[in-house]
C-alpha cells in the first residue's frame, strides 16, 4: 500500500512539473519578438501613431476593439475575421457592428510581415496597437504590453453576444461576466475607465431617456440636465445612427480621469456605466480613480490583466498571415 502511494505521489509530481514546464513556456513576456523580430513593437507603434495623427477618433476604437476580442475566447484575435460563409463571425455580432479600424490593424500587420513573414501575431498586433493609440498624446507607453500570443482559428457571432458586456447591465451582471473572465470587481471600475473617450450610439442608452421600465418613463439616477441634452440629440428609441461623446464635456478624445468626476455627477452615458454607483465597494473605488495618477497606475495593471485572457501561446493557435483570415 506504502508502495502505490509513492508511486502515485511520483506520477503526480511528474505531471505537475510538466505541465508547470508547458505553462511557463507558453506564457505571455516582454520583448518576446527581440531575437525573431526585433523591430516589430517599433513597427506597430510607428504605423499606428501615423494614423492616431489623422484620426483621433481611433484610440477609442482601437481599445474597444481589443476589449471586444478578449472577452470572446480571449485575446486571440477572433474578432478580426471575417466570414467565410461557415457561419456568422464576431464581427457579424450586434455589439462588433460598430467596431472600427480593422483597416488600421490591417495596415500594421502588412508593415510589420514585410520586415519578419510569419512571425508576429495579429493578437500580439491589437494589443500593441490599442495601447500605442491610447499612448499618442503621451509620447510613452501607458502600459505594458506582454507579447507571445497565437492567433485563434474560430470566430462566433453567437460566442460574441453570450460573452461582451452589454451596456444595459446591471451590477450584477457585470461583475459576473468580468468574474468570468478572472477579472475582480476593482478591475471592472478600472476597464469602465475607458468609456473616458469614444462616442456612444443613441440606440444603446435611449431606453434611459424614453422608456427604463416599459412605461415610457426616463431612468431616475440620470442627472435631468443631462438626460435633456441627450434627448435633443437621441430623438427616438429607435434612433441608431446619432452619436453622442462618453465625455459630454466634450473631451472625448482625451484619455484621462474625467470619466469618473462624470459618473459621480450621475452623467455616466450607459446603464452599465450608472451601475457602477449601485454598489457600495465599486462607488468607493469610483471616487478613489478620479485622482487622475491613481487612474492612470490601475488602469495599466487591469489591462495587463485583461491582455491575457484566455490567451493562446506555445504551439496553440496560428500565426496569421492576413488578420481578417485563417492561413488555408
Amino acid at each position: 500500500m506504502k508502495m502505490q502511494t509513492n508511486i502515485l505521489l511520483l506520477v503526480c509530481l511528474v505531471l505537475f512539473t510538466s505541465f508547470l514546464g508547458v505553462c511557463q513556456a507558453g506564457s505571455l513576456r516582454k520583448n518576446f519578438y527581440h531575437k525573431t523580430c526585433p523591430r516589430a513593437e517599433q513597427i506597430v507603434k510607428s504605423v499606428t501613431w501615423k494614423h492616431v495623427a489623422s484620426n483621433p477618433n481611433l484610440p477609442a476604437k482601437l481599445l474597444r476593439m481589443h476589449f471586444h476580442d478578449c472577452f470572446v475566447r480571449g485575446c486571440e484575435a477572433s474578432v478580426l475575421l471575417n466570414s467565410t460563409g461557415n457561419g456568422p463571425v464576431e464581427k457579424d455580432a450586434i455589439p462588433n457592428l460598430t467596431l472600427s479600424g480593422f483597416d488600421v490593424v490591417d495596415d500594421i500587420k502588412a508593415a510589420v510581415e514585410k520586415e519578419c513573414e510569419g512571425v508576429v501575431s495579429c493578437a500580439d498586433i491589437l494589443a500593441l496597437a490599442a495601447r500605442d493609440s491610447v499612448s499618442f498624446p503621451f509620447h510613452h507607453p501607458m502600459w505594458k504590453v506582454l507579447t507571445g500570443r497565437r492567433d485563434g482559428i474560430v470566430s462566433s457571432r453567437f460566442e460574441a453576444l453570450a460573452n461582451i458586456p452589454a451596456p444595459f447591465f446591471n451590477f450584477t451582471q457585470l461583475k459576473n461576466n468580468f468574474a468570468s473572465k478572472n477579472l475582480t470587481l476593482h478591475d471592472l471600475v478600472v476597464l469602465s475607465g475607458g468609456h473616458t473617450i469614444g462616442i456612444g450610439h443613441c440606440n444603446l442608452f435611449s431606453s434611459r431617456l424614453y422608456n427604463f421600465t416599459g412605461k415610457g418613463d426616463q431612468d431616475p439616477s440620470l442627472d435631468p440636465k443631462y438626460a435633456n441634452f441627450l434627448k435633443s440629440k437621441c430623438k427616438s428609441l429607435g434612433d441608431n445612427t446619432t452619436t453622442v461623446p462618453m465625455d459630454p464635456s466634450n473631451n472625448f478624445q482625451k484619455f484621462d480621469s474625467s470619466y469618473y468626476s462624470i459618473l459621480l455627477q450621475n452623467k455616466g452615458l450607459f446603464q452599465s456605466d450608472a451601475a457602477l454607483l449601485t454598489n457600495k465597494q465599486s462607488k468607493k473605488t469610483v471616487k478613489e480613480l478620479v485622482n487622475q495618477s491613481d487612474f492612470f497606475t490601475e488602469f495599466a495593471q487591469s489591462m495587463k490583466r485583461m491582455g491575457a485572457i484566455q490567451v493562446l501561446t506555445g504551439k496553440a493557435g496560428e500565426i496569421r498571415k492576413h488578420c481578417w483570415k485563417v492561413n488555408s
